[in-house]
């Protein structure tokens, strides 16, 4: 991953942690990390934690943002969510995972945000 597309990445989330203030959301983390995993943006909205996965691109070449969340990166994300339930005490909390996807144009404008939600659940 090139600095580019760190670059892109960090400007989907920026721009997706803006869309889900305008929303009601309440962030509650950025870029949470544990051994297995990473969740882009950790959100509250009435009493519900949402796990949020952004993707984001300038191009379909290589699919659109929403297909780069494959099974075995939900199955990560899965994990991941519910580690971070344990580590911040809250297991019982209800939760759900989103997935955010950008398109942009060259200039880092927004094209396309589509927000799914509940867009990854167990087998």
């Amino acid at each position: 991953m090139g600095p580019a597309t760190q670059e892109i990445g960090a400007h989907g989330e920026e721009l997706a942690a803006k869309h889900l203030a305008a929303n009601g959301y309440r962030l509650l983390d950025r870029n949470w990390r544990w051994r297995q995993g990473e969740i882009d943006l950790v959100a509250e909205k009435d009493g519900e934690i949402v796990f949020v996965e952004v993707k984001a691109r300038r191009s379909h070449a290589f699919g659109t943002p929403e297909e780069a969340v494959t099974r075995a990166k939900q199955r990560k994300l899965i994990q991941t969510a519910q580690a971070y339930l344990l580590r911040e005490g809250k297991p019982q909390a209800r939760w759900r995972i989103d997935v955010i996807a950008l398109d942009l144009n060259l200039e880092g404008e927004v094209v396309r945000l589509e927000h799914f939600e509940n867009a990854v659940w167990g087998d």
